[in-house]
């Protein structure tokens, strides 16, 4: 880590460093650390360790890129964001080491891991309180889920975060029927044409099919990116069955397609 950190603030040297990282603020980082993030996603999916290596150190650099410029500013260091999460890991953790001190590992309480879920929101719902005392005003129980988070796992969040106070549907028969119904409601948007009402209904149904995964325990962020994986993986058969006779999708009519579609499944795909 001192050498990483050392090369950091040599890239930062204001006469000798490089002009790109030069250039770099908090918020020019932001998307290159989530486009960073989905390259470890990837990098775990491809089962490639030296792969998901390489995808890591990507990752911890951006976090000393951050407390580089963090640094310089005057905010923070790396240090503080270590001693942060060692504070923070350590306060979560009373079953594995009770009244959060680290020299008391090994007095531990036996949790199930549901039990350390209950206690980790918690410890958690305490922690926004004592943030909400701090600055004076009242702060929602969804106040800390990241905006920038994609839309499908933000939704869950929100959903798993209001379940807990009481908002939810207590079986999962309600749910399909507040999705059938979100499915009539967009009908009728498109049979209107308004953009303004179907957008709206459709970002309404996607919010049901997140509430109807949640209730039937589908994590829906993998199991749409399991869909796409199937729809890459089939679609790319077509590509080399109409390569075959030297043809391009734009070429055929949809029912050969169509055709072809069925053909993949059946193998599979």
């Amino acid at each position: 880590m001192d050498r990483l950190k050392k090369i950091m603030a040599l890239l930062r040297d204001p006469e000798h460093g490089c002009p790109w990282d030069l250039e770099q603020s908090l918020p020019s980082l932001t998307r290159y650390t989530l486009e960073e993030v989905y390259e470890v996603v990837d990098a775990v999916e491809s089962g490639n360790p030296e792969s998901l290596r390489d995808e890591l150190g990507d990752l911890l650099f951006q976090v000393v890129f951050y407390a580089r410029i963090a640094e310089e500013d005057g905010l923070f260091d790396f240090d503080d964001i270590v001693a942060g999460i060692c504070d923070k890991l350590l306060r979560r953790h009373p079953h594995v080491f009770p009244g959060g001190e680290l020299e008391r590992f090994g007095q531990h309480q036996a949790l199930d891991a549901q039990q350390v879920v209950s206690n980790w929101e918690t410890i958690k719902n305490a922690e926004r309180e004592q943030k909400s005392r701090e600055s004076g005003s009242k702060a929602s129980i969804l106040d800390d889920i990241p905006r920038a988070l994609p839309a499908l796992e933000r939704s869950l969040k929100m959903q798993k975060r209001a379940a807990r106070v009481g908002f939810d549907w207590s079986s999962v028969s309600p749910v399909l029927d507040k999705f059938k119904e979100e499915i009539g409601e967009l009908e009728e948007a498109v049979a209107s044409n308004n953009e303004d009402a179907i957008n709206h209904e459709m970002g309404d149904l996607l919010f049901a099919a997140v509430n109807l995964a949640r209730h039937i325990n589908v994590e829906p962020e993998n199991a749409l990116r399991e869909a796409n994986r199937r729809f890459a993986r089939r679609f790319a058969f077509i590509e080399e069955q109409l390569e075959l006779d030297n043809l391009h999708p734009e070429e055929v009519a949809l029912e050969k397609l169509d055709e072809l579609w069925d053909a993949a499944k059946r193998k599979g795909l």
